[in-house]
C-alpha cells in the first residue's frame, strides 16, 4: 500500500486551519475510479489537455434551491460550561457523545438551572448543511433539511434558527414527542454530548419523505449527506435516499458519527454502505468500525483503504475514505493511494468550543464540493468553516464568512 503526505506548505493557505477536530478530507477524482490526482474535480473528466484541465479547475457550477440535501436529527443543543465532578456524577467521559438514558432525564434539569446556558439549534447534519448555506451564501436554500420536531417552543426556534439560516427546512411535525435537545457539557476544550432524541426520533418514511411534495426535493439535489446517527432512527430513510443517489449517478456522502453506531448499527451501516460515496469519521470511529469489521489492523491508513474497497453499488465512483486525527494528518483515499493531510495548528488559547467543529468541516467540505471545486478547494473550504465555528460558542458563525 502507497502512502503519501501532501508537504506541509500545500495547506498553509487554509489560513488558521483548525488542527483541534475533525479537519481534513480525501482526495481523488470525485467522478473517475481511474483518477488518482488529489486537485481534480469531482465531474467525470475525460482525457484534457493541461490548459483544458486548469481551465475546468477555475469553473464554479452553478447553483440553485435544493442542490444539496441533508436528513437528520434536528435538536436543540442546551451549553453550558461544567467541571469534572459533574461529569462524573452522571458518568460522562470528557469527550464524546452518547444517546440519553432515563438517569439523564435530571442532567437536563441541572444544567438548565446552571448560569450560564446558551441554547443553539443543533443535530450533526442539520449543523453541516447551515455550515454549508452560510459559506454559499447566495442563492439562499441550496441547502435542505429534513427531521422530525414536536410542535412546541424548541420546536417553534429551530424553525427560526433554520429560515435565519436560509436553509429550506421542511420538518415532520407531531405533537407526541417534545422537539429532542442535546446537553453539550463543556469542561476545557472537551465537550461530552448526551443526545435525548424524543420528537428526532419519531421521523417516519411513509408520513413524510414518500409524500410527493418532499420527494421531489430529494430528487433535485445533485450532493446528500446523511450522519450515521440517523441510522438509530429510519435507516429505511437513508436507504432510499442513498440508492437514488447511486441509481442517478449523484454524490452521497455518510459519516460514521459515534463508535457507538459501529458498535450497535453495525446491520444498517453496512446496508448503506454499499451505496456511500464519500465516508467521513474521526480515529477514534474508524479503530471502532475496524474492529467491529474485523480488518485486524490498527493502522489508520490500512483501515481507509479496506474501507475504501467494502463492496460498491455504483463502480463509476471510487469510494472516498477521510478520517481525521484531530492534531495529528488527517489520512485519505485518492485512487489506489493513501495520502496524509497535514493540519495547521491553531492556537490553544483561540478554541472556544469545540462543539460542532467536526460538523462544521463537513458543512465547508460540501460548500465547496456542491460547486464542483477541485478537491484542494473542498478541504480548505473545510479547515477555513471549522476554524471560524471552534472560536465560538455552538455551532454558530459570523454574519458572512471571510474565505476567498
Amino acid at each position: 500500500m502507497l502512502v503519501t503526505k501532501v508537504p506541509h506548505h500545500h495547506h498553509l493557505k487554509a489560513e488558521g486551519s483548525c488542527s483541534y477536530s475533525s479537519l481534513a478530507v480525501s482526495g481523488g477524482s470525485w467522478g473517475s475510479a481511474a483518477s488518482t490526482h488529489p486537485v481534480l474535480v469531482w465531474r467525470k473528466i475525460k482525457k484534457m489537455s493541461q490548459e483544458e484541465a486548469n481551465t475546468s479547475l477555475g469553473r464554479k457550477a452553478t447553483l440553485s434551491e435544493n442542490m444539496l440535501f441533508g436528513m437528520g436529527n434536528p435538536l436543540l443543543d442546551i451549553s453550558a460550561v461544567v467541571d469534572k465532578d459533574f461529569l462524573d456524577k452522571f458518568g460522562l467521559k470528557p469527550n464524546d457523545q452518547i444517546l440519553a438514558e432515563d438517569k439523564h432525564k435530571v442532567l437536563f434539569e441541572e444544567l438548565v438551572k446552571r448560569n450560564k446556558v446558551e441554547y443553539h439549534a443543533g443535530g450533526s447534519t442539520q449543523n453541516s448543511v447551515k455550515i454549508a448555506q452560510w459559506m454559499i451564501q447566495k442563492p439562499h436554500k441550496v441547502a435542505t433539511f429534513f427531521g422530525c420536531i414536536g410542535t412546541d417552543h424548541f420546536g417553534e426556534i429551530l424553525k427560526k434558527k433554520a429560515e435565519e439560516a436560509h436553509v429550506d427546512a421542511h420538518y415532520y411535525e407531531q405533537n407526541e414527542e417534545p422537539t429532542g435537545t442535546c446537553a453539550a457539557c463543556i469542561t476545557g476544550d472537551n465537550r461530552s454530548l448526551v443526545a435525548n432524541l424524543a420528537a428526532a426520533n419519531c421521523y417516519k418514511k411513509e408520513k413524510h419523505l414518500d409524500l410527493d411534495g418532499n420527494w421531489e426535493l430529494v430528487e433535485k439535489a445533485k450532493v446528500y449527506y446523511i450522519a450515521g446517527f440517523f441510522l438509530t432512527v429510519s435507516p429505511e430513510s437513508i436507504l432510499k435516499v442513498a440508492k437514488h443517489a447511486s441509481d442517478k449517478d449523484k454524490i452521497f456522502c455518510m459519516n460514521l458519527s459515534a463508535p457507538f453506531i459501529s458498535q450497535f448499527f453495525k446491520e444498517p451501516l453496512m446496508k448503506v454502505m454499499p451505496y456511500v460515496d464519500i465516508l467521513f469519521g474521526n480515529e477514534t470511529e474508524a479503530a471502532t468500525f475496524a474492529k467491529e469489521l474485523g480488518f485486524e489492523t490498527d493502522d489508520i491508513a490500512e483501515i481507509a483503504r479496506k474501507t475504501q474497497n467494502l463492496p460498491k453499488e455504483n463502480t463509476k465512483r471510487q469510494r472516498v475514505v477521510v478520517f481525521t486525527q484531530g492534531k495529528d494528518d488527517a489520512v485519505a483515499t485518492v485512487g489506489e493511494k493513501v495520502t496524509m493531510f497535514p493540519v495547521v495548528d491553531i492556537d490553544q488559547n483561540d478554541i472556544v468550543d469545540t462543539n460542532g467543529a467536526g460538523d462544521s468541516f463537513v458543512g465547508g467540505f460540501l460548500s465547496a464540493l456542491v460547486q464542483e471545486h477541485p478537491l484542494e478547494e473542498c478541504i480548505r473550504a473545510g479547515h477555513y468553516a471549522a476554524n471560524v465555528i471552534i472560536k465560538r460558542v455552538g455551532c454558530t458563525f459570523p454574519e458572512k464568512p471571510d474565505f476567498h
